[in-house]
């Protein structure tokens, strides 16, 4: 079996799917939540892609949109890890946006400087976007494995955190 023939495997002790990690149904009946999930992830990423092409810093959005690239690619190829790898990703994105719309309404100050009208609407799409895919991926039930699922989560929920902590350092910041 080749490396892009991988399909979901059947174990035989307990008859349960177990997915691989780069599991794929190419037929009529793959559910729609790994798409839901793909293009709510693709929302976010050209959402902080047009806010650093407006304020002229492309390569922070890009650092910190790196996380998102898996979620997509296993989103549109359905995978079953794709639920897995966009729910921190979501859930992180979701907590940044509403800390700053707390920053906005002077109820937190965790942020610096000023959002123009572009940089509100943009968290709109990415909070939208968050809540959209955390929906999703409620209602989706994977045949993943729990400590596969919160092994994947973890790693790519302490990745999203690199990925946005290194947006902010002096090199990518000002680029």
């Amino acid at each position: 079996m080749g490396w892009a023939q991988l399909r979901c495997v059947v174990s035989r002790s307990d008859s349960k799917p177990v997915a691989t990690a780069f599991s794929t149904r190419h037929d009529s009946r793959m559910p729609k939540e790994p798409k839901w999930l793909a293009f709510c992830c693709l929302a976010i990423l050209l959402a902080l892609y047009a806010v650093g092409v407006v304020n002229h810093g492309v390569l922070r959005p890009i650092v910190q949109t790196l996380p998102l690239c898996v979620p997509i690619v296993m989103g549109f190829r359905g995978s079953e890890f794709a639920k897995w790898t966009a729910l921190p990703c979501f859930i992180i994105w979701l907590a940044s946006m509403i800390l700053i719309w707390l920053f906005g309404i002077a109820w937190v100050y965790v942020a610096l400087g000023r959002f123009s009208p572009i940089d509100i609407a943009m968290t709109v799409i990415v909070g939208a976007a968050s809540a959209g895919g955390l929906f999703a991926a409620r209602r989706w039930r994977t045949a993943v494995r729990p400590f596969s699922a919160g092994t994947v989560a973890l790693l790519f929920g302490a990745l999203q955190f690199l990925a946005i902590w290194a947006s902010v350092s002096v090199a990518v910041a000002h680029r």
